[in-house]
């Protein structure tokens, strides 16, 4: 250093910072999962739920497949055998048993007919209402495939003993009935 330069000066002190400036977030790459920040049993229900939707997919999958071997979708199978089980029924009776909309039992209804497996009748005591009937050919149809349809079911479900298969359907239908009824007394109370 030559005696005509100014020493150097470093600093180590950090420029003020305005009062009101928010602190960028502790950097976190974009990647990076989110912090599970629930508790134990708000976790139990989570997996509880992801496995029952899995379970789901995959037996519905299973069954749509074997139910194609019939030339058949799954919505359509579940109305022969509705109907083949509990007879005639209203198109709206029919909708809550599958568990789908009007408009989809329209639509399944409507491909049944063009395959002469199913026809609609209009009730004799109420004309406003339609029925849902088998024809013969229908009645034939669903009765030639569903012995096969409950082996199939019944080797799916073997992976589980008897009595877990039956615990499982209870412990089911108490979750489904209790959520069925807390959904519906949460919807009385937002239309208050």
């Amino acid at each position: 250093m030559s005696s005509t330069e100014p020493p150097t000066v470093t600093s180590t002190v950090e420029p003020p910072t305005p009062t009101n400036a928010v602190e960028p977030p502790a950097t976190v790459s974009d990647d990076a999962p989110a912090r599970r920040e629930w508790s134990a049993g708000e976790d139990r229900a989570l997996r509880l739920w992801i496995a029952l939707a899995r379970c789901y997919a995959t037996f519905s999958k299973a069954i749509a497949v074997k139910v194609q071997e019939y030339d058949l979708t799954t919505p359509q199978f579940g109305v022969l055998e509705a109907l083949y089980h509990l007879g005639p029924l209203t198109l709206g009776d029919l909708a809550d048993k599958l568990l789908v909309t009007g408009g989809n039992v329209t639509y399944v209804m409507d491909r049944l007919e063009e395959q002469g497996l199913v026809y609609r009748e209009r009730s004799p005591e109420d004309r406003r209402v339609i029925q849902a009937k088998l024809t013969d050919a229908g009645r034939t149809r669903i009765a030639d495939v569903f012995p096969g349809h409950v082996e199939y079911v019944e080797a799916m479900v073997s992976h589980l003993g008897e009595d877990e298969q039956q615990e499982l359907r209870t412990l089911l239908k108490t979750l489904g009935m209790a959520i069925q009824e807390s959904v519906e007394h949460s919807s009385e109370h937002r239309g208050e």
